[in-house]
């Protein structure tokens, strides 16, 4: 996959995130700019013809295993963030009666 379509991506979900109007779709885009980051690292850190560190030999180009590692460690943390912002927006829900921002700051 082309870099430069993962970055389009993120574009995408930054937008989504600044002009939402609902605390939902905010955190669904939150997600997605997420996940197209972890995409662009991986992208950015294949190697074309790339072997295994532990079974590839000498002279054959090796992939990096450490952007693996800690993409594996952002999808974990990024869903649990993803779920810690539902329950939020649950009880926002059950306490104002409404997940539109422009209604929550305006209440008083």
């Amino acid at each position: 996959m082309n870099p430069v379509l993962s970055f389009a991506i993120i574009m995408i979900g930054i937008y989504g995130v600044v002009f939402s109007r609902n605390i939902i779709k905010s955190i669904i885009c939150f997600a997605v700019t997420e996940t197209s980051l972890i995409l662009l690292f991986l992208n950015l850190s294949y190697i074309e013809g790339g072997g295994i560190p532990i079974v590839s030999s000498a002279q054959a180009p090796m992939v990096d295993p450490l952007p693996q590692a800690l993409m594996i460690t952002a999808i974990v943390i990024g869903a649990s963030v993803t779920a810690l912002a539902f329950m939020v927006s649950i009880k926002i829900f059950h306490h104002f009666g409404t997940l539109e921002w422009k209604r929550l700051f305006m209440e008083k």
